[in-house]
């Protein structure tokens, strides 16, 4: 096959953050499972939890949940949920694991909360079974455990049909009943670019609850907002849009065609709305941070989205080198085109105010390690999706998992300082396919990631160690200040 000269553009305001100390951390995968030895038709692995009491990882995967030995990744026991309808999360407190399960009768009805107890690994006695929103997509115990929150996402099956409203159960765990299905009406807004005019509700994804537990933090995927829930009253107190991305400012830029024949992070005229799906809150200074995965999403029929040469009154205006890359038909306009996803992470503070924001970093370093995915640059790049916090000793790391690249990628960086976070490194994980959920816990003093491949069916478990003061990363008002030189890095690739 003969090769091709691939060039790319790096901003040099990237570089400082993500050069690679190697002296401060320790990676060790210790093992791999692959959910098709479960041999159950159609098991994957999409999201992950710990159980401390018996020292076992759960894995949700669409037919039920592998437990598998934390020690040693084999298989303890599957449980089979398609009784009940098909499991999107689990959640484990105290030996007690909830599993969020959709209708596959009819997804626009209720769903349920099933609860097992971890050591019999079977449903627990009394209350087992709790009614709640439509497609409960992910849950969540609070820190103490006294409460379980639900995110009812609620996608319609048709669009010009019935939508069931978006919710966030919020459930006693002492009565095991519903307190509220707290909904968005009458919510006020605040921030930019609230996506309301693309034929759906308010539809929560993920929540990130405070360390006091008196706030939640839910992503509003798809209309590019966050809801606020107050829950010393069980409602929404705002919706908080969380504005756009400029893709033509240095340390910002993108490929953004994947027919032209290279890999090239250049300036590009568009805008990308942030849009996050996973999501984590920790406390600085007694200042609450929003760790979030900024994937960017479309409606599930693709009704808000299409290419910009195939819409007569953005082509004519859009430069070329744009022309296959997929915008938002409800937010683009001739000279201002608006596409999904912000190709990074940011750090917002309890407010929506951004602190942080990873630039083109991600990107940059799936394509220096030959990762990069150029079939996915005209549609969110690396597209961030899974997020996960750890304190190592007197550090914070944040894990952001990669779901479009070549191999499973997780990028790792140093968020002590929320306004100056720095790349630490990337697990690179060969026979791994599109990390789904992130998840890290401690045992007997040592410090474990779990990543959940989706494409591949594997869950991987790595041990981390050894992190020190790190190089201090640019931050993100200095990129958008476009300050520095651009460097140019050529490498050779096969075709």
């Amino acid at each position: 096959m003969k090769k091709k000269l691939i060039t790319l553009a790096v901003s040099a305001l990237c570089l400082p953050a993500m050069s690679y100390a190697a002296d401060t951390l320790s990676l060790s995968k210790l093992w791999t499972y692959n959910h098709a030895s479960t041999g159950v038709a159609g098991q994957t692995s999409e999201i992950s939890a710990y159980d401390k009491v018996t020292n076992t990882v759960w894995v949700a995967g669409v037919n039920g949940v592998d437990v598998l030995n934390a020690t040693s990744g084999s298989l303890v026991q599957h449980i089979d949920t398609t009784a009940y309808g098909s499991i999107n999360s689990v959640a484990i407190h105290n030996g007690l694991a909830a599993f969020a399960i959709e209708s596959t009768v009819d997804r626009t009805a209720p769903g349920v909360v099933k609860l097992f107890d971890t050591s019999s690994r079977a449903l627990t006695s009394g209350v087992n079974s709790i009614t709640v929103g439509a497609l409960p997509d992910m849950l969540t115990f609070t820190a103490d455990g006294s409460r379980l929150l639900v995110a009812n996402e609620a996608t319609p099956t048709n669009y010009a049909g019935y939508d069931p409203a978006g919710s966030v159960s919020v459930i006693n765990m002492s009565s095991r009943t519903v307190i509220t299905n707290a909904g968005f009406t009458g919510v006020p807004t605040t921030g930019s670019n609230i996506r309301t005019n693309t034929g759906m509700d308010y539809e929560p994804e993920y929540i990130a609850v405070n360390k006091a537990g008196t706030q939640a933090y839910v992503s509003l995927q798809e209309a590019n907002a966050i809801g606020v829930l107050d829950l010393k009253t069980n409602s929404f107190s705002s919706i908080i849009g969380l504005g756009t991305k400029d893709f033509s400012q240095v340390g910002n830029w993108i490929d953004p065609s994947h027919k032209d024949g290279k890999v090239e992070l250049r300036a590009s005229d568009v805008k990308g709305l942030y849009q996050p799906d996973a999501m984590a809150a920790y406390e600085v200074d007694g200042k609450t941070f929003i760790v979030m995965a900024n994937e960017g999403d479309t409606r599930e029929d693709d009704g808000d989205k299409a290419r910009v040469k195939d819409i007569s009154a953005l082509k004519a205006s859009a430069p070329a080198d744009l022309k296959e890359l997929n915008i938002s038909v409800t937010d683009s306009t001739p000279g201002n085109l608006v596409t999904f996803g912000a190709r990074s992470f940011s750090i917002r503070d309890a407010s929506g105010a951004i602190v942080f924001d990873s630039g083109n970093q991600l990107d940059a370093k799936a394509i220096e390690l030959g990762i990069y995915d150029d079939g996915r640059s005209d549609d969110k790049g690396v597209e961030p999706e899974g997020v996960a916090l750890l304190d190592l000793g007197d550090r914070t790391l944040a894990f952001i998992g990669l779901e479009r690249t070549l191999k499973s990628a997780v990028a790792i960086y140093d968020v002590t300082d929320p306004s100056k976070a720095s790349f630490l490194d990337m697990i690179v994980t060969d026979g791994d396919l599109a990390p789904e959920g992130l998840m890290t816990f401690v045992r007997d003093g040592k410090y474990y990631l779990s990543i959940a491949n989706e494409v591949s069916g594997t869950t991987s478990l790595y041990s981390i160690s050894g992190v020190s003061a790190v190089p201090e990363a640019q931050t993100y008002g200095m990129l958008l200040a476009g300050i520095g030189l651009l460097g140019f890095v050529t490498y050779r690739r096969k075709i």
